[in-house]
């Protein structure tokens, strides 16, 4: 099939995928922006989305979506090194242009990152939640109270840093990838590729402050939900 079998196909799927997980950052984020204003309304999200078959079958989705796009990340960059050497990220905009995004250069770098970070989240939260949940294990917290949680891990300076360069990382991934994906889908042509590039910007930009804003947050004790502000 040709969405396996050649490199046009394999961005395609890595387009596709990765658009997929963006929307699902997006309620993610939207979901942990509810912490700072109400501690039951968060838990009622978390135990609506705990062990249920819904969530469950929905988190085996997104864990295929996820190794699909990392899978497919490792083979592009391999065919990309051997074809083009030193210029593997090279597009013809950028080459118009004179010049190479950073991030561009630097997607294996930054997946790699974000994959440690992804690794930190899920023993923080899904292993603590879900995980435990379903195997019936009892943690010093309830597997429910997602709030409680978010308090218990941003209250260690050391993964308020790691989260921070964890959002960091996916800004400078996103912010490319963005506009790279609806290249390869082929919906930005010469006028709408800059639109692209200006409209992933912003909405990558907004998407990673809703998580950062929690972090801080909850780090700094100072959120409505926390009997701050």
């Amino acid at each position: 099939m040709w969405l396996f079998n050649s490199s046009i196909g394999r961005k395609v799927v890595m387009s596709v995928t990765g658009i997929a997980l963006i929307l699902f950052l997006t309620f993610h984020g939207c979901m942990n922006v509810v912490a700072l204003f109400s501690e039951e309304g968060y838990n009622m999200i978390c135990e609506f989305l705990g062990a249920n078959w819904y969530a469950v079958v929905a988190t085996l989705g997104l864990a295929a979506l996820a190794v699909l796009h990392i899978v497919y990340a490792f083979i592009l960059t391999a065919q990309n090194r051997t074809a083009r050497g030193d210029n593997r990220y090279e597009i013809a905009t950028e080459v118009k242009a004179g010049k190479v995004e950073w991030a561009s250069k630097n997607m294996l770098v930054l997946g790699l990152i974000i994959l440690i970070g992804l690794l930190v989240h899920l023993w923080n939260f899904w292993y603590n939640m879900m995980f435990a949940e379903l195997v019936g294990a009892m943690p010093a917290i309830s597997p429910t109270d997602g709030f409680g949680w978010i308090k218990e891990t941003f209250s260690n300076p050391v993964f308020v840093v790691i989260y921070i360069v964890w959002l960091a990382a996916i800004w400078f991934h996103l912010s490319h990838g963005f506009w790279s994906a609806m290249q390869t889908l082929g919906v930005s042509g010469k006028i709408w590729l800059k639109r692209w590039m200006c409209i992933g910007n912003i909405y990558v930009s907004v998407l990673m402050l809703m998580f950062l804003v929690v972090v801080l947050a909850f780090a700094f004790g100072c959120a409505p939900s926390l009997g701050c502000c």
